[in-house]
């Protein structure tokens, strides 16, 4: 639908999406199974689920993909399917790295004194 809106998104490296509303859906739903796998508690769950219910929510209701990128407030529909696919990556990598655990080991005394 976009490629017939436009030719070019105008921002080099980044190709205009033949199906936006597809494409988001997708990964909005892959973001969403991964957060289901972290606990409830954690920062990046909740404000991650939040965001992306509102995004998924957007894209469901919004066929049109200019007034969709307006109501979604970040740029061109390419620009947020590239946010998406960063949030994916970010919410993978999350997974990996378990910032909810406690620390293995106590920090330095004046780690988060700043300046020192």
């Amino acid at each position: 639908m976009a490629g017939l809106l436009k030719k070019t998104t105008g921002l080099v490296g980044l190709a205009v999406s033949n199906n936006p509303h597809e494409r988001l859906r997708i990964l909005y739903s892959k973001i969403q199974v991964l957060l289901q796998t972290m606990p409830q508690d954690a920062a990046y769950r909740k404000y991650t689920e939040q965001l992306v219910s509102e995004r998924l929510s957007h894209v469901k209701t919004e066929p049109d993909v200019e007034k969709l990128e307006k109501k979604m407030d970040c740029g061109q529909i390419e620009e947020v399917i590239f946010q998406a696919e960063c949030e994916l990556a970010l919410s993978r990598k999350m997974l990996e790295w378990k910032p909810w655990e406690p620390l293995v080991e106590e920090p330095p005394p004046n780690q988060w004194k700043w300046p020192i």
